[in-house]
C-alpha cells in the first residue's frame, strides 16, 4: 500500500519537460582561418610517424599539377620533403615582395602534417625513437606549391617573386601562368590514370 502511494506522489510531483532557454541553445561555430605562422595539424592519432618516402606517381595521376585558384603559381620539378618553417618563410617573402599590390591573395596548396623526429649526434642505437622536431609534408614532382592573384598583379612582378621563392625550395622550380594548358580541367577532361586490363596472350 505504501509503495503505491509513494509511486503516485512521485508521478504527481514531476513537471512536464520545458524547452531550454534561447541562451542555452547551440550557436553555429564561426569558421576559423589558419595562421601561416603556426602551420601544424590540430590533432593527430599518433604523435610520431615513420620516415616514409616522397611519392612517385607511376599511375599517371595529375592531382595538384594544375592552377585551381590563382593566376600564377610555383611548381616543383623534383619531389621533396618541405618543412613548415620553409613554407612560412616563403609566404612571408612573397608578402614582403608584393606588399604594394592591393587585394593580393596567396593560396598554399600543401600542408605540413607529418611529424619529423631527430636524435642527437653520436647517440648509440636503440632507446626508442627520437623526439619530435618539426612538421613537414611530402611533395611529389610537378605539384603546384603556391598560387597567387591580384587585381594589379602583372606577370613580371609575379615571375620575379616566384623566382626568389624558388631559391628557398632546394629543388628546381618553374613559374606557371594560367592558360588553357595549366588551368584545372574538368573531371571528364582528365586523362585516364590507368590502362585497361588486358589478358595475357
Amino acid at each position: 500500500m505504501w509503495a503505491r502511494r509513494f509511486v503516485g506522489n512521485l508521478l504527481n510531483s514531476r513537471t512536464p519537460f520545458a524547452a531550454a532557454p534561447a541562451s542555452r541553445m547551440l550557436t553555429p561555430v564561426k569558421q576559423q582561418t589558419r595562421n601561416l605562422g603556426n602551420l601544424q595539424p590540430r590533432r593527430r592519432k599518433y604523435k610520431k610517424a615513420q620516415k616514409g618516402r616522397v611519392p612517385v606517381r607511376v599511375g599517371g595521376s595529375t592531382k595538384g599539377n594544375y592552377l585551381a585558384f590563382g593566376d600564377y603559381g610555383l611548381r616543383v620539378k623534383d619531389g621533396l620533403r618541405l618543412s613548415a618553417k620553409t613554407i612560412t618563410a616563403i609566404h612571408a617573402m612573397l608578402r614582403r615582395k608584393l606588399k604594394a599590390i592591393k587585394g593580393l591573395q596567396i593560396w598554399l596548396r600543401v600542408f605540413p602534417d607529418i611529424p619529423v623526429t631527430t636524435k642527437g649526434t653520436e647517440v648509440r642505437m636503440g632507446k626508442g625513437k627520437g623526439a619530435f622536431d618539426y612538421w613537414a609534408c611530402r611533395v611529389p614532382r610537378d605539384k603546384v606549391i603556391f598560387e597567387m592573384s591580384g587585381p594589379s598583379l602583372n606577370t613580371e612582378l609575379a615571375k620575379e617573386a616566384m623566382r626568389q621563392a624558388g631559391f628557398k625550395m632546394g629543388v628546381a622550380t618553374e613559374f606557371v601562368e594560367r592558360n588553357q594548358a595549366t588551368a584545372q580541367p574538368k573531371k571528364s577532361e582528365l586523362p585516364k590514370t590507368c590502362l585497361p586490363f588486358q589478358h595475357a596472350k
